[in-house]
């Protein structure tokens, strides 16, 4: 641990996000056209499913155009725009033609209708009407309910870049998850003594129980590094994925890697990735006291109710075995498979 490094105080990376929430908001102007949003700033849905962003009109204007745009992370003052609408006709930009439209449930409703979320369309919106001079917005957050988990490479700790990290999470069925899912995690008991990349290439550790090893006696919470430089430094990766559209289940044996991957694709599935495996803890209720090999060649193992008979285990959730030499023969297997709809 680069305990030398400076340390953030969480609260104000809260202050932080809450004006990038308000990166361009007039907080003196009074809305004459659109109603601030009472109730629902923050809409909360799963992949796969369906949400819709309110946005309502208090009047209609004579001649306005509606403009719907998602707020890029890492840098506020890019907005993509997802469509633009003059009350007849919409154009859509880049992949947005597939899943977005107005929802259009009576006159002055301006609503965004997003259909089969991805971990990426999370984040922040803005429902803009354009009006010449009295042009005005107000923002939504789209939250992609799910879970967070720390990601080490196969060869040992922090050996990732921030684009490895991205990568990585990638190839567990995942995304590098934002600051606030990350402290939502934390809230929910995740504690991890070993610092990691999230998506704005700031480096954090989530610490519930302070002990020497561990950033010595600072407060619980999560424990910044900050920004870093994302091509020369190395740390370890925290991922974030959702429900997915199979689920995992478990192969009895004393099985080596390829013995492992045999017994799935014999009962038509693969072994599973890490994100499977902890979307099937999380969502459909998971639990197996013995380790098992994944498609990553990590053998882990989740728990929702800890035993003494399960390695005495503390804490609930997917504890992992590291990545073992792949001949040996010790191990059963996760498998995932894909439900079909019909």
């Amino acid at each position: 641990m680069h305990c030398a490094v400076f340390m953030v105080v969480t609260i104000s990376y809260f202050f932080w996000t809450d004006a990038v929430n308000h990166y361009n908001k007039d907080e003196n102007k009074a809305l004459k056209y659109l109603i601030e949003p009472p109730v629902y700033a923050e809409i909360k849905a799963r992949r796969g499913e369906n949400a819709t962003l309110p946005c309502v009109l208090r009047t209609v204007p004579s001649h306005y155009r509606v403009k719907w745009s998602k707020v890029d992370s890492l840098n506020t003052a890019a907005k993509n725009i997802v469509l633009i609408s003059n009350g007849h006709e919409v154009k859509h930009y880049g992949t947005w033609q597939s899943k977005a439209s107005l929802r259009r449930m009576h006159a002055l409703d301006i609503s965004l209708r997003l259909t089969k979320l991805e971990l990426q369309d999370c984040g922040l919106y803005q429902c803009e009407l354009i009006n010449g001079i009295d042009d005005e917005g107000v923002t939504i957050t789209l939250s992609i309910e799910g879970v967070v988990f720390p990601y080490q490479s196969s060869h040992g700790r922090y050996k990732f870049t921030y684009f490895d990290a991205k990568k990585a999470c990638a190839e567990q069925d995942a995304t590098l998850a934002t600051y606030t899912q990350l402290y939502r995690e934390w809230t929910d008991g995740l504690e991890w003594c070993n610092a990691g990349w999230i998506n704005d290439g700031t480096v954090h550790y989530p610490i519930l129980n302070p002990r020497p090893s561990c950033g010595k006696d600072l407060p619980p919470g999560i424990r910044s590094y900050g920004p870093r430089d994302k091509t020369k430094e190395h740390y370890d990766a925290f991922c974030f994925t959702s429900t997915t559209k199979g689920s995992v289940f478990f192969v009895p044996g004393r099985l080596t890697f390829l013995e492992a991957e045999h017994a799935c694709k014999e009962k038509g599935a693969s072994l599973a990735l890490v994100g499977q495996l902890y979307s099937s803890w999380k969502f459909l209720g998971l639990e197996r006291c013995d380790g098992g090999w994944l498609q990553d060649g990590s053998v882990r193992f989740p728990i929702i109710t800890p035993k003494k008979r399960c390695g005495g285990v503390p804490q609930p959730g997917v504890h992992s075995f590291g990545f073992p030499k792949k001949t040996i023969s010790s191990y059963g297997a996760y498998c995932y498979i894909v439900i079909n709809d019909h």
